[in-house]
């Protein structure tokens, strides 16, 4: 891929240091059950982790790039992609669009060392739907037990994620991956890698809506600044009102208050009064020019409650892309 997609969290809004990834003989698939309280103990974890450092918006990104490999034509599992954890196996790790998200997984490897039966899949989908739910977006009916991907063989191809700009050629996506998402313009290459996976205008529309949580960085997707006013250590704001500065500084956002979730991605992308700083990228400024995409759009810009709604659903819907479950035993 020539860059990676703002729509699928998809430019690189990871603010944590690249690691190099963890060998595959140590990231095998975890049993064909897990219990609730194992799940609770993970939770609670990753809470921390997240609370501890900021890093919620490279938790979404890392679930997102791994279920958006899934093609929903191919019926066969782990070969459709998807959530199921392979993300952590080199060459998957290490495929363009995914700079920067050895260091996520780095980050949660404490968890599956301290639950080794909850899954990596498992592991990656509730970091990213409690990083949402902490900023102060919608609660995700999250669905647990997913079966883990075993090995580097059972990685999705390189090129079934989107891009935010045209390449030097006019054109944007490619012919690689499982099916084709080459298009010369941005709407048409969303559609065709959102389509691929099974989902519609509308959810193309509201996992855009991610954007207000997060940056871009130059150094991993191609976009954004090295810095910004609002992301040179300066305080931030917090979901709860409170401000930080324990973040790593550098990239571009695309909204002001880059660690809340809320509607401003909406508010901000067709307001040209906005700072010059925050990110307006073409697959972010298409949603409000198409016809099909500025119905939701301008819906969303117009109301938090049906964003929150709209969203709650297209996160769950992508978080299951491809999965494959096992039984979750209630022993609490």
């Amino acid at each position: 891929m020539k860059i990676v997609s703002a729509a699928l969290l998809l430019a690189a809004i990871t603010g944590t240091s690249a690691f190099a990834p963890i060998p595959a003989s140590s990231r095998m698939s975890t049993s064909l059950s897990v219990f609730k309280s194992d799940l609770d103990g993970a939770q609670t974890m990753i809470d921390s982790i997240i609370q501890e450092k900021n890093c919620g918006p490279v938790f979404v990104r890392l679930a997102w790039h791994d279920s958006g490999t899934y093609d929903v034509n191919i019926k066969e599992f782990p070969k459709a992609g998807g959530a199921i954890g392979s993300i952590r196996f080199d060459p998957e790790i290490n495929h363009g669009a995914n700079a920067g998200l050895a260091g996520a997984v780095k980050l949660l490897e404490p968890v599956k060392e301290k639950f080794p039966d909850v899954s990596y899949a498992d592991i990656f989908q509730m970091a990213s739907a409690r990083a949402i739910e902490l900023a102060g977006g919608p609660k995700i009916d999250m669905k647990y037990g997913r079966v883990d991907a075993t090995s580097p063989e059972e990685c999705s191809p390189e090129g079934n994620l989107p891009d935010a700009e045209a390449g030097p050629e006019g054109k944007f996506g490619g012919a690689g991956g499982t099916a084709s998402t080459e298009s010369t313009s941005a709407a048409g290459h969303l559609r065709k890698v959102f389509y691929r996976m099974g989902l519609g205008d509308e959810e193309i529309v509201a996992l855009s809506g991610a954007h207000t949580f997060g940056r871009a960085y130059a150094d991993r997707s191609g976009l954004g600044a090295p810095k910004t006013k609002f992301t040179d250590g300066s305080k931030v704001k917090l979901s709860d009102g409170s401000t930080t500065d324990k973040y790593t500084p550098g990239g571009s956002p695309w909204t002001e208050d880059w660690l809340v979730f809320d509607n401003s991605y909406f508010t901000t992308v067709p307001d040209y009064t906005k700072d010059v700083e925050l990110l307006k990228l073409t697959s972010d400024k298409v949603l409000f020019t198409d016809d099909q995409f500025s119905f939701y759009a301008e819906k969303f810009r117009r109301s938090k409650d049906d964003f929150f709604a709209s969203y709650a659903k297209a996160h769950k819907a992508l978080s299951e892309l491809g999965s494959k479950f096992e039984d979750v035993v209630d022993d609490n």
